[in-house]
């Protein structure tokens, strides 16, 4: 007779030694703490960052935390889109043969004007934080393909519940505002996690892409961790009375974590805060109202090809006849 799977602990998540996981973003921020808990499970956690003497900080404040994980790092700039296939090729330097599960998690913040692009002309935020993650797909995809029941889980953010892309001006090339880009590159993101299952269902892989946000993730109510969070004398206090609302970038990390490794996640899903969206366990929920919009998901993914020049639908085998993939 099947038994309950016991409630799900966010203090004390299911083993998985048998699991190989990619956090992109994997040495700051969420994307720390991401890693920290599923290599505390046995998991085998790769560790994508841009900057290799941060990513080696990273590693040993993890180890240090984490007797005996099992974690290394991969050098990975999501800005720069030549570079990503090859990054995608490493892992097998890594022993990488599967992935069972890649949390599509770093990110980049303006806060302030002047707009930055990247070396191919593109917004930085964009092109980081949405454009780098869905070239990346494309070459996990085989990876992802080879575990058993691959996971995608893509960051985005409630800053984008509030957001509505412009789809004639995605780069935000007409009235720059920082915070207003954020919110739509992490949109962007959202979207195509979505839309990313739906292709993946569509092609009866074994994947799934499921979303996920932190809600509100505050450094001030974040333990810290030697050379990767270090706050500020005081900050913890001045952050206090914001906790009624908000947590810890320790606990924005608990959505991602759950997705990875909860069989009961399914793809299509988005999973947040149980509280207003901003601080507790993670929960599914329902669907934003423009997140539904699978016009504007369809537009977003065949813009994105033609900005990449990469189509994650290419890793998904071999296409029907009178198919044509856009």
């Amino acid at each position: 007779m099947p038994t309950t799977p016991p409630p799900w602990d966010v203090r004390r998540p299911p083993r998985a030694e048998d699991r190989t996981v990619l956090v992109t973003g994997g040495n700051a921020g969420i994307g720390y703490f991401t890693a920290e808990q599923l290599a505390g499970t046995g998991a085998t956690v790769v560790l994508g960052s841009r900057n290799p003497v941060r990513a080696a900080v990273a590693l040993d404040t993890l180890r240090a935390r984490v007797p005996g994980a099992r974690v290394r790092s991969l050098r990975l700039d999501l800005a720069d889109l030549p570079s990503l296939g090859g990054a995608a090729a490493a892992l097998g330097s890594l022993g990488v043969a599967r992935l069972d599960a890649v949390v599509l998690n770093a990110g980049v913040a303006l806060d302030d004007p002047p707009r930055a692009e990247t070396g191919a002309g593109h917004e930085l935020m964009f092109a980081t934080n949405h454009l780098g993650h869905f070239a990346l797909v494309r070459w996990l995809l085989p990876l992802l393909a080879a575990a058993p029941a691959g996971r995608v889980v893509t960051t985005g953010s409630f800053a984008a519940k509030t957001e509505r892309l412009d789809l004639a001006d995605l780069q935000s090339r007409t009235g720059y505002r920082p915070k207003r880009a954020y919110g739509r590159s992490k949109l962007a993101q959202m979207y195509f996690g979505l839309e990313l299952d739906r292709r993946l269902r569509a092609a009866t892989s074994t994947v799934s892409s499921v979303v996920v946000h932190p809600g509100g993730a505050l450094d001030g109510l974040t333990p810290a961790r030697k050379g990767v969070h270090e706050p500020a004398p005081g900050a913890r206090l001045t952050s206090a009375p914001a906790a009624l609302l908000v947590q810890g970038k320790h606990a924005g990390a608990w959505p991602a974590v759950r997705a990875v490794l909860d069989p009961a996640v399914r793809g299509g899903q988005v999973w947040g805060p149980r509280v207003f969206g901003l601080r507790g366990r993670p929960r599914p929920e329902p669907l934003w109202p423009h997140l539904t919009d699978t016009a504007v998901a369809a537009r977003l993914w065949e813009a994105s090809v033609r900005l990449t020049g990469v189509d994650p639908a290419d890793a998904l085998g071999p296409r029907p006849a009178g198919e044509v993939r856009t």
